[in-house]
Parts: C-alpha cells; sequence; structure tokens
C-alpha cells in the first residue's frame, strides 16, 4: 500500500527509509521509483513531509521514531487507527495530519482514496493532483479521518470476521452443506461473498487483528459495545498463520479458526 501511494505522489523527491527492510520491500520501493535513505534521521533531516503507512500497532512506535529524529516538518499519519490514537500521534508533531485509505493499493483512477484533515491538510492533498490517488480533504482536525476509516473497516472488515465466524460454526455442528443451499434460496450471492472473506482476510488478517481492536476501542469511546470487533480480532488471530499465503481454501481457513490455539 505505502509504496503505491509513493508511486502516486507527485513530489520532486519521493524518499523511503531502508534500515532493516527485507528484499521484498527494496523491490517495491524501486518499482515505485523511490530513493533509498539509509537511516530515519537521513529521512527525517531531508523531507518537508513524512507520511506513515505501517500495520496499525506499529503506529505509535513510527511516530516517536520520526519525533526523536528532530523532524519539525508535516507528519501525515494513514494508519488505520482510532481517533484517539491518532490524536496521541498528532501531540508529538508541530504539524500534524490525520490520514485514512479506503481502497486497495492504488491501481487505477477512483480505485482508493487518502482522506486528510488537519491544517496542512490542504498542503498534503496537493502532492497527489492529477494522480490515479484521490486525495480528499476533510474538515475538522486529528482524529476526523481517521474516524471515518473506522466506521469503513467497522463493516468492511468486521462483517467478513462475522461470516468467517458462522461458516466455522456451521462446520463445526456439520451443517455447512446445509446452510450454503439455504443461503442460495434465501440470502442469494452470500456462499459467495464468504468464500471471497476467507481468500481475502486470511492473507491479511496479521495485520487485521490490531486495527479490529482499533475499532473496538473507538466504539467504546463513543459509549457503543465493542464486542463485536474484540470477536472479529479474535478470528483475525487465528488466521495469522495464512500470512501473505497465496494458497488459500475456505476449508482451511475454517478449520484455522475453530481451532483454539490459532
Amino acid at each position: 500500500m505505502g509504496a503505491s501511494i509513493a508511486a502516486a505522489c507527485g513530489a520532486a523527491d519521493r524518499l523511503w527509509c531502508s534500515e532493516a527492510r527485507s528484499a521484498a520491500t527494496f523491490a517495491r520501493a524501486e518499482a515505485a521509483g523511490l530513493t533509498a535513505v539509509t537511516t530515519l534521521d537521513e529521512l527525517a533531516e531531508r523531507s518537508d513531509v513524512i507520511l506513515a503507512v505501517c500495520p496499525p500497532e506499529a503506529a505509535e512506535d513510527v511516530a516517536a521514531a520520526v519525533r526523536a529524529t528532530g523532524f519539525d516538518g508535516i507528519y501525515v499519519d494513514a494508519n488505520a487507527v482510532a481517533p484517539e490514537t491518532a490524536r496521541r500521534i498528532g501531540g508529538l508533531f508541530a504539524r500534524f495530519v490525520d490520514a485514512a485509505i479506503v481502497g486497495p493499493p492504488v491501481a487505477g483512477p477512483h480505485s482508493t482514496r487518502l482522506y486528510l484533515a488537519g491544517p496542512d491538510a490542504t498542503t498534503v492533498a496537493s502532492m497527489w493532483e492529477r494522480s490515479a490517488l484521490e486525495a480528499r480533504v476533510l474538515e475538522g482536525g486529528a482524529g476526523t479521518a481517521s474516524a471515518l476509516k473506522v466506521a469503513y473497516a467497522a463493516w468492511t472488515k468486521g462483517s467478513s470476521a462475522l461470516l468467517l465466524a458462522v461458516r466455522a460454526y456451521a462446520r463445526a455442528e456439520g451443517v455447512d452443506a446445509e446452510l450454503i443451499t439455504e443461503w442460495a434460496l434465501s440470502q442469494p450471492g452470500l456462499e459467495q461473498r464468504s468464500e471471497g472473506a476467507a481468500r481475502g482476510t486470511a492473507p491479511k488478517a496479521w495485520r487485521f487483528e490490531a486495527e479490529m481492536r482499533e475499532i473496538a476501542a473507538a466504539l467504546a469511546a463513543v459509549g457503543l459495545p465493542s464486542g463485536f470487533h474484540e470477536a472479529a480480532a479474535e478470528i483475525d488471530r487465528r488466521l495469522a498463520g495464512f500470512k501473505d499465503r497465496t494458497d488459500i481454501d475456505t476449508a482451511s481457513v475454517l478449520t484455522s479458526i475453530l481451532d483454539a490455539l490459532g
């Protein structure tokens, strides 16, 4: 995701920090046309804007590491975190933009949107003018873009986890085939959607778990039940072993969900 967003950026210099990164990351950065710098200190010294895209559980650590360099430009946090987490991160920087990504890695016009909130949001949005990535400025400060992402992913990723839990339950009770038959009669398309949830969720579940916990915290913060997404986080935890795999079959996914040890 980060490489595709950087590739779409119109900035003259697009840098990335290569320290302790994998060969696969190097390949993505090279394909995106990015210039490598060795350390985070060098990245901070040479950058006016830093965009962070990482697993949500690492968002605060990454922000703290950037803050420790003395970076005084615009820090853009585009991670899937709760609004309160975004506000904590924003408190580390004099200039901060809260951001949220909706859609897949940038593949063409209208595929992906970058929502931005904060005093410097318009400045940041201009970096993607006339690009395949659609940058949209929201009214409001830190937490606004993250709140939109929470609301969006609470349904898309939360409902996928629920579908997989339902299929796993039916499998455990020996009525999976009967459920699918009934779905064909009364809920057409739901079997295909559950199959798609297995293929789409399992390889990424290792990073969805923390996102579901951020969503649970966000809902709790406004007095809503958090249990839906705490349960979704547990489904994702049980699928962590499928990280980056392409040989995904629904039966294996359901078996992994039913294994209490994950």
